[in-house]
């Protein structure tokens, strides 16, 4: 018969068992383990995580943003098992860093889900805001706290809330989440189902919630639309808060929806009659209407007919002869003025406008009272290589020719004796009314020379005065006329030696004869050698011939003694 006997522990076996417990609590460190609260020591709570001794950890810990849990003996918790035994022989455990451990796993797995998350806004730090994620701290930048800037966050500090996580890196500690995102899709699917609402066509009532340069958004009750400025009226409107205010509530017709941006379009105008319906029934062409100046721009003035009908006064339909001005020195904004209809496009919704036509055609005007023949006075207002534009009633200029200038000296010449602002008179010569183009003559205010030259022809004797004595000939006026010429050298003698200008001095008269009278070239020219040799052939048939025995220095010196004596 065998006993079996219970043998103590030696030193070794006892070695053996303390390293095999010491290896398996090791095991635990870095880990998050269960425990139990066995008491409250002011503001740390003793808590038994089954090792041969307790640990400590400070009850705020236990609270933070967003929650706040009163711990209580032999409630279990979960905490950070950071050491087994410190320099007290206490087991290093933390509930913070156990909650974050906790909350990593849980947000790793929403983020990969594309989940949202709770979370409490507890600080304000540089570009935006900490978020306490259940013991995880993330990052909210400012542009993604709300769909719009916010200038006061504390209403939301300490508040529960949704958060979408925009990225995380674990190996870091860096989380970052935005309030923004879960705003836009919560107001998008709100938008979808307040849009699947409404139908175009539709009048719906509604809040002004902001104006702007273009028009005014409306609240429609969680969705906004646009009013643009053009449809607040049949009118022109300069401005939006010509029509509407902040707050006030509006009638508003739906004019279209676009399903996917959800934008809707809106409008006021269109619940009231179109003022362009049987437009030119009540506009014909040509009649006369008053209205309002409303907008001035480089190329016209619009003008208010009625509300909701404006038509266009073209610059160039404002007035008859100030062709380059801008329009604002014609008309000013808000005054009323009178004009002609001149078209009416139903079409376009266009109308327009004349000013000047209201008005007498200055040319028409001139016409009546300057006829053809009428003699005028004016400012020169202008020269050209053509000719002088005059300054006359009713604000028209009129043109002198440069053959209009004198009957006899070229227009190049003369005109150099006119200069700017020169007063002047002239004779209407002709006006072209559909042209607007008034020809004047400055010549025609003394008689024609040709004209008054009477039976003058070729082959005449006149008596001239020489005016001006030069190398290449004699410049000379018939006396009793207007009438003047030119006698060139070779025709001033017969005799080549007498063909000397300087035999002659200005005011003394000669005799010469007509070479050429041209009434319709106006040409005139005069020869003394033609006279000399007409009279010494008429001498020669009257008191000699080649055969009488006379020599021709007889037969001139009797011709002339005859014609002395007839004087």
């Amino acid at each position: 018969m065998s006993v079996s006997v219970n043998r103590a522990p030696s030193r070794e076996d006892f070695a053996a068992l303390l390293e095999e417990s010491f290896g398996e609590h090791e095991s635990h460190e870095g880990s998050v383990v269960k425990g139990t609260v066995v008491a409250i020591e002011k503001d740390v709570a003793v808590i038994d995580i089954g090792l041969k001794t307790e640990g400590r950890v400070a009850l705020k810990e236990f609270n933070g943003p967003g929650r706040d849990q009163s711990l209580k003996v032999g409630d279990e918790v979960e905490v950070y098992l950071e050491r087994v035994e410190n320099a007290l022989g206490e087991a290093v455990i933390s509930r913070d860093k156990a909650r974050r451990e906790e909350s990593w796993v849980k947000l790793e797995k929403a983020f990969e889900a594309n989940e949202k998350v709770t979370g409490v806004i507890f600080n304000q730090v540089k570009g935006g805001y900490t978020v306490d994620l259940d013991g995880a701290v993330a990052f909210l930048p400012r542009s993604q706290v709300d769909i719009r800037p916010v200038r006061d966050v504390t209403p939301l500090i300490g508040q529960p809330q949704p958060f979408q996580i925009l990225k995380m890196d674990r190996r870091r500690g860096n989380i970052v989440v935005s309030r923004r995102t879960v705003l836009e899709e919560t107001r998008a699917e709100a938008r979808s189902e307040l849009v699947a609402n409404l139908e175009e066509g539709q009048v719906i009532e509604g809040v002004v919630k902001n104006i702007t340069e273009y028009g005014a958004f409306v609240d429609l009750g969680g969705i906004d639309g646009l009013l643009h400025v053009t449809d607040m009226a049949w009118r022109r409107v300069n401005h939006p808060t010509d029509v509407v205010t902040i707050g006030q509530s509006v009638k508003v017709k739906i004019i279209k929806i676009n399903h996917e941006t959800h934008r809707i379009s809106l409008g006021i105008k269109q619940l009231l009659a179109d003022p362009w319906e049987g437009i030119a029934a009540r506009y014909p062409l040509e009649a006369r209407f008053k209205g309002r100046v409303t907008n001035i721009t480089d190329y016209g003035a619009f003008v208010e007919l009625e509300p909701g009908i404006e038509g266009l006064i073209h610059v160039s339909e404002m007035s008859w002869t100030k062709k380059n001005v801008h329009p604002g020195k014609i008309v000013s904004t808000s005054q009323e003025v009178e004009v002609q209809i001149l078209e009416v496009d139903p079409v376009k919704r266009r109308i327009s406008l004349g000013l000047k036509q209201t008005l007498q055609n200055p040319w028409e005007a001139f016409a009546e009272k300057f006829p053809a023949g009428a003699t005028v006075e004016g400012e020169v207002k202008n020269k050209t290589e053509f000719g002088l534009f005059i300054g006359l009633d009713g604000d028209v200029d009129g043109m002198v020719h440069l053959t209009d200038l004198d009957w006899n000296r070229p227009g190049e010449q003369v005109i150099e004796e006119f200069k700017k602002g020169d007063v002047v008179r002239a004779v209407v010569l002709d006006v072209d009314v559909e042209k607007e183009r008034i020809s004047l003559g400055i010549k025609q205010l003394e008689g024609d020379p040709f004209a008054d030259a009477g039976e003058l022809k070729k082959g005449a004797i006149v008596t001239c005065e020489v005016l001006e004595v030069k190398d290449s000939g004699l410049e000379v006026k018939i006396v009793d006329t207007d009438l003047t010429s030119f006698i060139r050298r070779a025709e001033l003698a017969r005799e080549r030696g007498d063909q000397r200008p300087e035999r002659f001095a200005p005011g003394e008269k000669v005799d010469a004869r007509v070479v050429q009278f041209d009434r319709k070239a106006r040409r005139i020219q005069l020869s003394i050698k033609a006279l000399e040799v007409a009279e010494e052939k008429e001498a020669i048939a009257q008191y000699g011939s080649s055969d009488s025995g006379a020599s021709l220095g007889d037969i001139l010196g009797a011709a002339l003694k005859r014609a002395n004596e007839k004087k």
